[in-house]
């Protein structure tokens, strides 16, 4: 994370997407350091986020890298449970950036072995649940339109 926001900071008109959290490691040496690891994240989202320049995309958190072992399980999470092991890993990103610089996203096929594409997106539903109407427009949609210029129907 420290070089993203070196990069940031040195190259302040290029938008830069934060892709995947920035990545919070949960196997090999970070494993059972979830919550030191976690709070190192925060302090670091918190300072990236002051650079106007950068995006975050949400998703891909439930990847074996990150170390929830979704995949390891019979069956898989429902998405209640995807969201009591990850919200706060969203809350914050979205509270330190605003849903402005937000945006949901699925990272599939790869999360396939984690979780199921409904489920996942039941549990964004879930975490935006308590966002205003815009909010939850640019956290699903509006964001990635207008960092990715892409041009939307009218609504």
């Amino acid at each position: 994370m420290r070089s993203v926001i070196d990069l940031a900071r040195a190259f302040p008109d290029t938008t830069i997407i934060l892709n995947h959290f920035g990545g919070p490691l949960g196997i090999g040496p970070y494993e059972g350091r979830r919550a030191e690891i976690f709070s190192q994240w925060k302090d670091d989202i918190t300072e990236l986020a002051q650079c106007p320049n950068v995006v975050a995309k949400l998703g891909g958190i439930n990847m074996p890298v990150n170390g929830f072992n979704w995949h390891r399980r019979p069956a898989p999470p429902s998405s209640d449970e995807l969201v009591a092991a990850t919200r706060d890993y969203y809350l914050h990103p979205i509270d330190k950036f605003g849903p402005r610089r937000c945006m949901f996203e699925s990272n599939f096929p790869v999360d396939r072995i984690s979780c199921p594409y409904v489920v996942l997106w039941n549990s964004f539903k879930k975490i935006a649940a308590g966002f205003t109407a815009g909010e939850k427009a640019h956290l699903f949609h509006l964001t990635a339109a207008e960092t990715y210029r892409l041009s939307l129907p009218p609504v």
